[in-house]
């Protein structure tokens, strides 16, 4: 689905590129307990946040300062990258992101799983 985003040109992307960065954070921020993967439009099209993420992890474009926060506040660990945090590359942000997404679909996944198993166990036995 990645080739209904646009193609970075020499590691920079286009600002509707960015902007679908912007929508794909926010709709991760969004994101409660549903199981599905949240979706932005782009070009009239649906995306989902995870293809967006991937069509930037090469961009080497510096992430504006008011998008930062949003992926910094959700690292884990101790920034360890080349740089400082301010000059974080939107390759950098939609690694973090991507991985983030990985997890909740994963944990969700996972959910979705024990939950079945719990009610088959259950449903057993009051079979007995």
């Amino acid at each position: 689905m990645t080739n209904v985003l646009p193609p970075l040109h020499e590691g920079h992307a286009p600002i509707t590129l960015q902007q679908a960065f912007r929508e794909a954070i926010d709709a991760f921020e969004e994101w409660d307990a549903e199981v599905t993967e949240p979706i932005v439009m782009f070009d009239g099209r649906i995306v989902p946040i995870s293809a967006v993420f991937e069509a930037l992890r090469g961009c080497t474009d510096i992430m504006p300062a008011n998008l930062l926060g949003a992926v910094t506040e959700r690292l884990t660990k101790p920034w360890e990258g080349e740089g400082p945090l301010d000059t974080m590359t939107f390759s950098t942000a939609a690694r973090v992101m991507g991985v983030l997404v990985r997890k909740r679909l994963f944990a969700n996944d996972s959910t979705t799983v024990i939950a079945a198993a719990a009610t088959r166990q259950s449903e057993e036995r009051s079979d007995r």
